[in-house]
């Protein structure tokens, strides 16, 4: 059985913008919910293109966005190498799915968050050790004084070690599936295999079920990375 790479732009989209249960269960192991009231039930996918509101603006697509039942939106992006512009598009693109929320008359309080959870292939915080980040904006004097509505998570997976299950079970494996699979793996560790949600996930990956087409794309996309990695 040959496996393709899950961080791979064709492999990603068909995982976690294809099966609503898959993506859900990745957002609940990997954003910082801290009651399991704020865990995610159901999510419903909304459209990965955010169409500017004139001709004059700037679009933008991202990888996976959906809702859940309360109306809270999750952006989900998988960048291969890191740059500071990246940075200011996850701003972006978030800022524009929290605004673009109410209608002229509704009132403010209708806002609901807007979470972005971007995995990157790359390291862009060397001096700090922690693969994971998570930004909201605070009080500098108190920083437990919170202005809520926009939430930033950031995770640095050639990082990610599991040294240590003392993390969510389900965290460490999603992040196990993203870092150890691609095309050389023969044979899925039996912790990933014995997770129904990741058993799901790596099915999606198998050579197997893509079409020849598909398959020349994903080395097109390889083919783009290495050549984006030599010029960076």
């Amino acid at each position: 059985m040959r496996y393709l790479n899950p961080k791979a732009d064709l492999t990603f989209k068909k995982v976690f913008g294809e099966h609503p249960d898959l993506v859900r269960s990745l957002l609940n192991a990997l954003l910082p919910f801290e009651t399991p009231e704020e865990e995610i039930s159901e999510v419903e996918y909304l459209p990965a293109e955010l169409v500017p509101d004139t001709p004059l603006k700037k679009n933008s697509i991202v990888d996976v966005r959906c809702k859940d039942r309360k109306g809270r939106q999750f952006i989900v992006e998988m960048q291969m190498l890191w740059s500071p512009a990246f940075m200011q598009r996850v701003l972006f693109n978030a800022s524009k799915a929290y605004v673009r929320q109410l209608n002229g008359r509704e009132k403010y309080e209708l806002l609901q968050p807007v979470y972005s959870l971007n995995l990157v292939n790359d390291v862009f915080e060397p001096e700090m050790e922690s693969y994971y980040h998570d930004y909201r904006i605070v009080c500098m004097e108190k920083t437990d004084r919170v202005i809520d509505g926009l939430r930033f998570v950031f995770v640095e997976l050639p990082k990610f070690k599991p040294q240590t299950f003392s993390q969510k079970k389900m965290h460490v494996l999603w992040l196990r599936y993203l870092t150890e699979i691609d095309e050389n793996t023969r044979e899925i560790p039996k912790e990933l295999m014995d997770n129904p949600e990741i058993k799901k996930a790596v099915t999606q990956i198998q050579e197997s079920a893509f079409s020849d087409a598909q398959l020349l794309g994903y080395d097109d996309f390889w083919d783009a990375v290495r050549v984006e990695k030599t010029i960076v």
